[in-house]
């Protein structure tokens, strides 16, 4: 699982210091692996013949850049190397690499406080930004702002190497937002930085992609850390082969308790989505009145028609069944949550919570009522409910990690880069999915897959990191055959058939 780690930047630093005395290497000679690195990814992203801006700082960050410019230089293309430094003070690294592009006779610009002007970028240049790396930890001002603004404001497009300069890898609550580079690409090493996958970086970071800079295994599996990326080398091992002697029963019979007169279709799209992940048997509870809808379209669902004819006003015997989910488009009333009240006393078989029943939870104060290993799915807002609202991502990241162990619940915060905290402080952040997600019944759709891999008796944990990511990956192979505007999240259903194949041919 070395590789799927996601390390805070402070530990980043004792990964490279592990390295360059393991492995061992220069310092320098680790620069120039991670520049090269650097150099191969965005070459093919530029055209020839345009100028590139080369903007170093005065610490390791900057030695990379210049180490860049030297690739650049060696292969003709057109450079302005600037050396921004305030005090003119560099690390030994960084003037390592200044004496190397002189020796090539490479011009190096320097750039103070007296002479800020003579820093200048054209719209029609490409910027390598090497001006600070993930070690800061306090907001650019004065100088170093301006050289920021200079850039974003220059409409040139932006490279950023390891994380655009001024952004923190963690926290950005407290930072400057307008002293942070506005990078088109941001080529990190080895890991995506945790501020990466938060929503309000997006403006700063444009396209990730990270380079392996071969970095020390043993230093990768030797630190611990609570974040990791959810790709399909962690859940492939999860998945199951059916026996050939096995029958409908062998795979779990799920409750889906859904839908409100008005609004079935949430019934529907989670209905089709937990037959689709597998599950045997699948019994939908819906009011009186929503049952020719479900007969007619889940015809393979089993009914279980509520007295009232409009909401879920009343829990059943759970005896019958492996999983239960509830949730979607439940409405609000009162006997709704008499209802809920109920069940949440009574099931003893693994449980997902979604959308209705997360906000009448949230209305109720009813948190601390989940059975332990509860899975709730909540979108943004909906979490803010349940943890008070947040200031931005990283704060709701808190607040979910924190609310996961406090009620030892698997909590799954639906997003770009969805997460999952589980009850022993770990965090899995997905790697599949696409913004032709965000509409309407995609929550559903995801609520009927964890609940069908409940239901085949997968332990929570599992259920929840195998939902997410085929969730996902079914998105992005409808998308590839449609696109993501014309996504609908009936369409996410008809591809999870294919997202497990290309799951376990991978």
């Amino acid at each position: 699982r070395e590789n799927m780690k996601i390390f805070k930047t402070s530990q980043i630093k004792e990964l490279d210091a592990y390295t360059i005395k393991h492995e061992p290497i220069s310092s320098f000679a680790l620069m120039e692996r991670a520049s090269r690195a650097f150099c191969d990814a965005v070459l093919p992203l530029m055209e020839r013949g345009r100028r590139v801006c080369v903007v170093a700082g005065s610490g390791n960050n900057g030695g990379d850049a210049l180490v860049v410019a030297g690739y650049l230089s060696m292969m003709g293309i057109p450079l302005s190397v600037f050396l921004v430094s305030a005090k003119n003070k560099f690390s030994d690294d960084c003037l390592q690499a200044r004496r190397n592009l002189e020796k090539r006779s490479v011009q190096v610009t320097l750039v103070g406080e007296s002479n800020p002007d003579v820093f200048n970028v054209a719209g029609t240049d490409y910027v390598i930004d090497g001006l600070f790396g993930s070690g800061l930890n306090r907001s650019l001002a004065g100088f170093y702002k301006d050289v920021v603004r200079r850039m974003n404001g220059s409409g040139a497009t932006i490279f950023s190497i390891d994380i655009p300069s001024g952004l923190f890898g963690e926290d950005n609550r407290q930072n400057d937002l307008e002293a942070v580079v506005r990078a088109d690409y941001t080529f990190t090493f080895q890991f995506p930085k945790l501020a990466f996958l938060l929503p309000e970086n997006a403006k700063f970071v444009g396209c990730v992609r990270w380079l392996d800079i071969r970095l020390h295994p043993q230093g990768i599996s030797s630190l611990p850390t609570d974040y990791e990326w959810l790709d399909g080398a962690l859940v492939r091992p999860f998945l199951r082969m059916r026996p050939k002697f096995s029958h409908k029963g062998t795979f779990g019979h799920a409750l889906l308790i859904a839908g409100s007169y008005g609004m079935v279709g949430a019934a529907v799209l989670a209905s089709r989505a937990c037959l689709r992940t597998g599950c045997g048997l699948l019994s939908v509870h819906v009011p009186g009145r929503c049952c020719d809808v479900l007969q007619t379209s889940v015809p393979e669902a089993m009914l279980e028609l509520d007295a009232d004819g409009s909401c879920f006003s009343e829990t059943s015997d759970l005896s019958r069944y492996n999983a239960v989910g509830v949730g979607p488009a439940l409405g609000k009333k009162e006997e709704s949550r008499m209802a809920l009240g109920a069940l949440l006393d009574s099931v003893y078989v693994p449980l997902v919570v979604d959308a209705d029943a997360l906000n009448i939870i949230a209305d109720a104060g009813w948190l601390c009522r989940l059975p332990e290993n509860t899975i709730i799915t909540p979108h943004p807002k909906e979490f803010d409910r349940l943890a008070g609202v947040s200031t931005s991502g990283y704060d709701r990241l808190e607040k979910q990690m924190i609310l996961s162990v406090k009620h030892k619940i698997v909590i799954v915060l639906k997003g770009a880069n969805t997460s999952i905290s589980m009850p022993d402080g770990r965090c899995f952040f997905n790697s599949t999915g696409n913004p032709g997600m965000a509409t309407a019944g995609s929550g559903d759709t995801l609520t009927g897959m964890i609940l069908s891999l409940l239901a085949q008796k997968y332990e929570p944990e599992a259920a929840a990191l195998l939902g997410v990511y085929l969730h996902g990956l079914a998105g992005d192979l409808a998308a590839a055959d449609g696109s993501q505007e014309s996504l609908m999240a009936s369409d996410i259903s008809l591809y999870i058939g294919k997202a497990y194949e290309k799951l376990r041919s991978a």
